[in-house]
């Protein structure tokens, strides 16, 4: 498998920059995006897929289950893969979310995929300038 770049928008960047340095350096160690991710498969449990009116992005659950990397995977002009970071959340903004719009907590990625608000955040963060 190839390398694939990982790149950031100006909202994403600003989130990871909030989290503590070492919980980056854990957060972004066991974020391995694998074929089964580009493919549109993922084959990790860690690994989700939200859908909605023919969009799809990827959720990664971190392994202390603290954060979340929203992503999207896109092509560059050589044609390689580049995991696209849209937004990373702590559980407890998620649990916040879910409280603030009645969505209850089961089922997240099934929940998130329904909600248009969950859509418009992360389409504020695909509209931003990378860094």
């Amino acid at each position: 498998m190839r390398v694939q770049q990982i790149a950031f928008n100006e909202i994403s960047a600003a989130e990871v920059s909030a989290i503590p340095a070492m919980k980056q350096l854990k957060l972004f160690f066991s974020f391995k995006v694998d074929e089964g991710c580009l493919n549109g498969t993922p084959t990790d449990p860690r690994f989700g897929v939200l859908e909605r009116d023919g969009r799809r992005i990827f959720r990664f659950r971190s392994d202390d289950d603290d954060y979340r990397i929203y992503f999207t995977v896109e092509q560059n002009e050589d044609g390689d893969s580049v995991v696209v970071v849209q937004r990373v959340l702590h559980a407890d903004s998620l649990k916040d979310f879910f409280f603030r719009s009645g969505m209850g907590s089961d089922s997240e990625d099934r929940k998130l995929g329904k909600s248009r608000t969950f859509w418009k955040y992360i389409e504020d963060g695909e509209k931003a300038a990378r860094k």
